[in-house]
């Protein structure tokens, strides 16, 4: 500081030299003095309003730490945020436009078709069943001993660990071996499962027969992607289409006829429906159409069920206080419900609410093979089933409870599959 001071002074100094009278040497010295005090003032003064200036801003700055609003710091925090806001927002625009897109696709792809919905499948089988035929005990290469064979060649067929009944070539005739010959009443069901591997192969005639005992004028035809009622009295003919796309594999047709009314499903789907049959059916024949060769065919038929008609579930519950249905099936030894089961449900979750009032105790019941416990035990996990399916179609739950008797309560005896599945049944009590 010393030297810039002593530097200055004399550049000062010799500013004043022009007059060659004064002696420079005082001049220079006297200058020198002078110059030196006022840049020292000068130069003071710079710094103390620097400092001040910093102190200043050093304050500023302590406050706004305190209060917590840094106006820079903020604003470059904010800025910050902001991108970075900007970008997340941008990101997650991306992601969930990506997210949605995926999503869409899945449930494009996911999305069950229309057979597999059963959503307002309205089927609801008999109460009494006539004629059960689960092929349950019978042996791999027998003909099946529930039926009387008409024609070709039938026999039972182990298929991935479940028997079946397999018609070995085209045309091959059976018709269900029931003492009384004409066994169909009035108002009648029938259900049973076929297999077609493809659209145009695999039909099945189910033949009705009138109460001569010959064969009616009329016949159903199940095929792969068709079906059809036929008869020769009218010379007619109604075609329904099954599925606008077709699936190969199992296909469940169900039949219900009310003194002479036909309706016709095949899985979820009501096919047929004929106002009016003028004619006689009182028992029924099912032949096997075409085959994969004139040798051997591929077609097979499994759980074939035929029950007599009651008065409508609700007539029954105003009369009992309560009904009986064995319409809702489950998987062996499960509480899976079958697909067909929906029919039932659908029509007790659409009086419960046309009648709010009603609510109802979901009771499951078993046959009496296998262990008491594990029967218990199965009756109260299906009774829960069918009550937590109801709940999900919109019942409030306040308005349901399920219990389970097992095998304490059959209706009738054990021994014949008809009397089985009339033992395995749902029934649905006011509470």
């Amino acid at each position: 500081m010393k030297k810039l001071l002593s530097v200055i002074a004399l550049v000062v100094a010799l500013g004043f030299a022009t007059n060659g009278q004064i002696n420079v040497n005082k001049v220079l010295k006297n200058s020198q003095k002078k110059a030196e005090k006022n840049i020292e003032n000068r130069i003071s003064n710079k710094i103390d309003k620097g400092v001040d200036k910093s102190l200043d801003a050093v304050e500023d700055g302590i406050g706004d730490a305190v209060k917590g609003d840094d106006s820079k710091t903020k604003s470059t925090k904010t800025e910050g945020e902001t991108k970075t806001k900007e970008k997340s927002t941008s990101g997650d625009a991306k992601a969930d436009s990506k997210s949605k897109n995926k999503s869409d696709v899945k449930q494009d792809s996911t999305k069950p078709a229309p057979v597999l919905t059963w959503a307002k499948y309205d089927f609801v089988p008999g109460t009494e069943i006539i004629f059960e035929d689960n092929q349950e005990g019978e042996q791999n290469g027998e003909f099946p001993s529930k039926w009387d064979l008409k024609s070709g060649t039938v026999e039972i067929a182990n298929l991935s660990g479940e028997n079946v009944i397999w018609f070995r070539k085209n045309d091959s005739q059976i018709k269900p071996l029931i003492k009384v010959t004409n066994f169909l009443p009035d108002e009648f069901t029938i259900e049973f499962d076929y297999q077609v591997l493809s659209s145009t192969q695999h039909h099945y005639q189910l033949y009705f027969i009138g109460e001569d005992g010959k064969r009616s004028t009329s016949w159903i035809d199940f095929g792969g992607r068709e079906l059809g009622y036929h008869t020769t009295r009218e010379n007619s003919t109604f075609n329904g289409d099954i599925n606008a796309k077709f699936t190969a594999g199992w296909k469940h047709a169900a039949i219900s006829f009310n003194k002479r009314a036909l309706k016709v499903y095949v899985d979820d789907q009501r096919v047929l429906n004929i106002p009016n049959v003028d004619e006689s059916l009182k028992s029924f024949s099912i032949k096997s159409g075409l085959g994969t060769s004139a040798t051997e065919a591929k077609s097979m038929i499994k759980n074939i069920r035929i029950a007599k008609g009651a008065v409508p579930l609700y007539d029954k519950f105003l009369t009992d206080g309560k009904f009986i249905t064995t319409g809702i099936k489950f998987d062996v030894n499960k509480a899976t419900l079958k697909p067909e089961s929906m029919g039932t449900i659908n029509y007790v979750v659409k009086m419960m609410v046309d009648h709010p009032e009603l609510k109802f105790s979901v009771e499951g019941h078993t046959d009496s093979d296998g262990d008491d416990a594990a029967n218990q035990k199965l009756s109260e996990a299906r009774s829960k089933t069918v009550m937590d399916q109801m709940v999900k179609l919109g019942i409030d739950k306040t308005r349901l409870t399920s219990k389970g008797y097992g095998e304490k309560r059959p209706m009738t005896g054990n021994e014949t599959p008809e009397e089985k599945a009339q033992n395995r049944r749902v029934e649905f009590v006011k509470f």
